[in-house]
């Protein structure tokens, strides 16, 4: 059971949070708006689950070959292919199952974010650049989920705003393959093919542009006509400090402390991150009650 559970890979549903950034920044906090965010949430966290099954499963022989990712159950042998495949049919028809009780919109984002992930793992994961977009715009269907799956029209600036951080992340993890590549021997070919389009330079420059891009747009859209007049006040501006301390914070954790291919795991380990990315919470909330 142990082993399922490290499979289902729970620690991850942090990042379903995206589908809470809708109602929390459209000011819709009543109890029906809530309720179907919350149900929206669960969607994602069974699909997730399904998504990280079906990836280990046909990433079983390149994981055995990574000098971390050997150690999963599937690749260790703890869960049979079997076991893990008929979890992903039951994962699969709880997320459908749970969009449908939000709407018909959220059950077609939940939809599309499976089948981009099918075409993930299949091939787009090994094509440079690419592969970092379709994490993103999992993330931006979550955003969505949370908006348009809600009746929320999502702001433009939101919207950029979660499409750099996400690309930034998502570069951030490459860096950090590539930095654990270094640092084990392990050949690129046998780990994530993809790394080898990569070089340590280039995705240097492109982290350095999303982080730029993050928090600008992110800047932008509190000071905004339309987020002021949302919220009745210029206040959000107080949170952006927040937001400029988590992205160096997790810079310095890629480059000095090894971390950077988990990012919720480095999120729930690392106090001084979780502590801002609370505290920003706590901030956001306070400004917009």
């Amino acid at each position: 059971m142990r082993a399922i559970i490290k499979l289902l890979r729970p620690h991850q549903y942090i990042k379903n949070g995206f589908v809470l950034v809708g109602p929390l920044f459209a000011h819709q906090w009543d109890m029906l708006t809530l309720k179907s965010a919350l149900l929206a949430f669960a969607a994602f966290c069974a699909m997730a689950s399904a998504v990280y099954v079906l990836n280990d499963v046909m990433d079983i022989d390149a994981d055995r070959a990574h000098p971390v990712k050997r150690k999963r159950p599937l690749p260790s042998g703890e869960v049979s292919v079997t076991t893990a495949k008929f979890l992903f049919v039951c994962l699969v028809a709880l997320a459908a199952g749970t969009a449908l009780l939000v709407s018909s919109q959220a059950l077609l984002f939940v939809s599309i974010y499976l089948g981009l992930n099918i075409l993930y793992s299949w091939r787009l994961k090994h094509v440079v650049i690419l592969d970092v977009f379709i994490i993103s715009a999992g993330f931006m269907l979550r955003i969505l989920t949370g908006t348009l799956g809600l009746g929320i029209t999502p702001s433009a600036w939101l919207l950029l705003c979660g499409l750099m951080v996400t690309l930034f992340l998502g570069f951030s993890k490459r860096r950090a393959e590539l930095l654990m590549l270094e640092a084990s021997g392990a050949d690129g070919n046998q780990t994530r093919r993809v790394l080898d389009d990569y070089s340590p330079a280039m995705l240097e420059q492109f982290i350095a542009v999303t982080a730029a891009c993050t928090v600008l747009s992110y800047g932008l859209y509190t000071v905004s006509p339309q987020t002021t007049a949302l919220h009745g006040n210029g206040d959000l501006i107080w949170t952006l400090p927040f937001v400029v301390y988590g992205i160096f914070r997790y810079l310095f954790l890629l480059h000095q402390r090894a971390k950077g291919t988990d990012t919720a795991k480095d999120l729930l380990t690392d106090r001084h991150l979780l502590l801002t990315v609370v505290s920003w919470i706590g901030v956001t909330l306070w400004v917009l009650s």
